[in-house]
């Protein structure tokens, strides 16, 4: 009688060899999971300032390479690299602004940051907390330092994420996820090389705390020095990396030094992450909405028409009220 191999996954050097469910092991189909390489690894750009608040590399959609399309779920990405605020007595940050057809992420590392929109929701995030708000069909929002961080001033260190929504869900009710950092799931990882928090999809069979609409796995990679953890993604998914403190070795040849933005081709499934030093990195891997993109300032719809729509609405007050 044959014995039946159910679940079974080993990991061999690079590859990853998956023995399928049901087959017996006198008859085994392997699977092997090649390497994701790299096709840019990206420095920061000279930063400029969202409001008065968010002194910001933009890597999505400005950088040649990382336009919507590409990185699609991910359609922004800013990077308030760490920088020292003064204390002040009136909170930096953005006022009220509008938004619809996608979703807000903002990570904090540094500092805290204080919100409200429209639809009632407020609160603070400090190091480590992340606010989602999807704001699909509309939404006023505002982002400020929080009051007693300004006054004191200090080390602020932020990204904001824009991802995508699609078609169908673009007109869906707002929402707000507010994720502690005590609500994040981590993967420890073994030898005292650090963890893994799983903000949404899933590493190593730990759930992310994050509900999406579609599949997004965004995840921070803590490695304490000499640390090297694997990660595994469809190679149809837009990976990248944003390495956020120290420096890393990616697939064991390519040096990425902080700050510094990694774009992987969509061949392949797995790759390394060596920490030469403390590292913290941001893993961002999805699956790409294949629609069109009609974007103006803070909206992005599917059509120009569906742009003007969303002005107007705008401008009749359709997106509720929120002081400045």
């Amino acid at each position: 009688m044959h014995r039946v191999l159910k679940h079974c996954n080993f990991d061999v050097s690079f590859n990853r060899i998956l023995f399928i469910n049901g087959l017996t092991d006198q008859s085994i189909n392997i699977i092997t999971m090649k390497t994701k390489e790299i096709e840019a690894i990206v420095a920061p750009q000279t930063p400029h300032y969202v409001g008065d608040g968010f002194r910001v590399h933009n890597f999505i959609p400005s950088i040649q390479g990382l336009n919507m399309q590409r990185m699609s779920p991910f359609i922004m990405l800013d990077y308030n690299s760490k920088f020292y605020f003064k204390p002040s007595g009136k909170p930096k940050g953005v006022g009220v602004h509008p938004h619809r057809g996608f979703e807000t992420v903002t990570i904090a590392y540094k500092g805290k940051v204080a919100h409200h929109d429209s639809a009632g929701n407020s609160g603070i995030i400090s190091e480590g907390d992340v606010q989602w708000m999807s704001a699909a069909s509309g939404i006023l929002h505002k982002e400020y330092h929080e009051e007693n961080f300004s006054k004191t001033g200090g080390d602020f260190q932020m990204v904001q994420l824009w991802v995508n929504l699609p078609a169908k869900d673009k007109m869906s009710k707002p929402k707000y996820q507010d994720i502690s950092n005590q609500k994040i799931q981590k993967f420890q990882l073994p030898d005292n090389g650090g963890e893994v928090e799983v903000i949404a999809g899933e590493y190593q069979a730990v759930k992310g705390a994050a509900t999406t609409f579609t599949p997004v796995h965004l995840q921070n990679a803590k490695l304490n020095k000499g640390a090297t953890t694997e990660f595994t993604f469809p190679a149809t998914y837009n990976t990248a990396l944003l390495v956020i403190e120290g420096s890393i070795k990616v697939n064991h040849e390519h040096t990425v030094a902080t700050d510094h933005f990694v774009l992987f081709k969509n061949e392949g499934e797995t790759f390394t992450i060596e920490a030469l030093e403390d590292a913290v990195v941001l893993v961002l891997s999805g699956e790409p909405i294949n629609e069109p993109i009609a974007t103006q300032g803070p909206f992005v719809m599917n059509t120009r028409a569906e742009i003007v729509q969303a002005i107007e609405d705008f401008n009749m007050g359709k997106f509720g009220y929120l002081e400045d």
